[in-house]
């Protein structure tokens, strides 16, 4: 017997990254032992700090019961003490901090709460194809504003103001971008916010890159008035490597929270108490600990570019996050092209720059999760799937 899916799962395929995962099970299994450089998932640990507070937390016969939809206070004024102290944002730990079982569960409850059928929502091209996902389940209508390397990966105002926004009703933006590295100057977010409330749209910045390889942190509510059109996302999932312990934040208005509240509440329960325990003791890191992070992502940052120069790629070696993006060779009309070759040739796997939507087609990314020796034997890899590519052309 079979049951046919809802209509809402009908233009909604498998994501990416889990076929992905699967095939490249299947390469292993049949013995390819796939170099795995396409995921961002941190291999570094949390802090000392927070995993003694977790482990300390969890021993307490008091700690395991449900736990309320708002989070604890303490960890509500830790994340309010993390953006005054960082982004120099004031939030009301009471109100206009929302904490969330990961920042990507956020994503779907804002589309939930705000959009229905006949409205419109604007996503980036290339941009994280999540967005797309939850606006279209939320039954609305996804319109790309197309990003290019040209415009550094900024939306161009000027151009989304001659169009009909009538039926917009949220704009995604994600700055530090991904999968570009791209940052936003304060004076941008500025001119967004402007047009936000011109056009009475609703802005969410997702931020959950703005620690990695990156000297100047920046909240889109930092800009005057950002509340009243702007909520942000944020996680520790990056910026602490706590990606599987599901820690994100949503921050901004204390009525668009509650609204978006209403929703989350009918949908999940509260966070495990000694995670958050342990997540308000991450947020305490000093400057030091991005110090060393980063420097750690610098490093293998110069070892991927060393990799994509070998593939001929062209990057800016300015960008941030925890991943290279990179221009792919002429030779290859996509990075799917690309991506495919040195998966099958030299069993290294590098996600191609389309699944990102079509302004990503001609790029591909290398993601900094893994240790250098990985990249290092990726290169190896590549030479001598190169050299043999060479040797049969002759």
């Amino acid at each position: 017997m079979r049951f046919k899916v809802a209509s809402r799962l009908e233009t909604i395929n498998e994501y990416y990254f889990s076929k992905k995962l699967k095939e490249i099970a299947e390469l292993n299994a049949a013995g390819k032992n796939i170099v795995n450089l396409g995921i961002g998932s941190p291999d570094l640990p949390p802090s000392v700090p927070a995993i003694e507070k977790l482990v300390e937390t969890a021993r307490l016969p008091t700690s395991h019961a449900y736990q309320g939809y708002v989070g604890i206070p303490a960890l509500r004024q830790a994340m309010a003490d993390f953006y005054q102290k960082h982004y120099e944002v004031v939030l009301n730990p009471v109100n206009e901090i929302l904490p969330l079982l990961g920042s990507k569960e956020g994503i779907m409850h804002v589309c939930m709460t705000y959009l229905e059928a006949g409205d419109e929502a604007l996503l980036p091209n290339p941009g994280y194809p999540t967005y797309r996902a939850a606006v279209t389940l939320a039954g609305a209508k996804c319109v790309d504003y197309d990003l290019s390397e040209t415009n550094g990966w900024l939306p161009d105002l000027d151009v989304l103001d001659k169009r009909d926004l009538s039926k917009v009703k949220l704009m995604w933006v994600n700055y530090p971008h991904m999968p570009t590295g791209a940052q936003a100057p304060k004076s941008f977010f500025e001119e967004l916010i402007a047009f936000a409330k011109q056009h009475n749209i609703l802005i969410i910045n997702d931020n959950p890159y703005s620690f990695i390889l990156n000297e100047h942190p920046l909240s889109i509510l930092s800009v005057d008035g950002a509340k009243d059109v702007a909520l942000e996302l944020n996680s520790l999932s990056k910026s602490h490597n706590m990606a599987g312990w599901r820690v994100g934040m949503l921050s901004g208005k204390a009525e668009y929270l509650s609204d978006v509240l209403r929703f989350k509440s009918n949908m999940d329960s509260g966070m495990f108490l000694p995670v958050q325990v342990a997540a308000i003791e991450a947020l305490k890191a000093d400057k030091a600990w991005y110090l060393d992070l980063n420097n750690e992502y610098r490093c293998r940052q110069q070892t991927v570019f060393e990799l994509l120069r070998l593939l001929g790629c062209t990057f800016d070696e300015r960008q941030t996050g925890m991943f290279v993006w990179a221009k792919i060779p002429p030779q290859y009309a996509t990075g799917f092209d690309l991506s495919d070759e040195i998966l099958y040739g030299a069993n290294v796997f590098i996600t191609p720059g389309g699944i990102f939507g079509s302004r990503g087609d001609g790029y591909i990314r290398v993601s900094l999760c893994a240790k250098e020796s990985v990249f290092v034997e990726a290169i190896e890899r590549v030479k001598t799937f190169k050299d043999h590519k060479i040797l049969q052309t002759n």
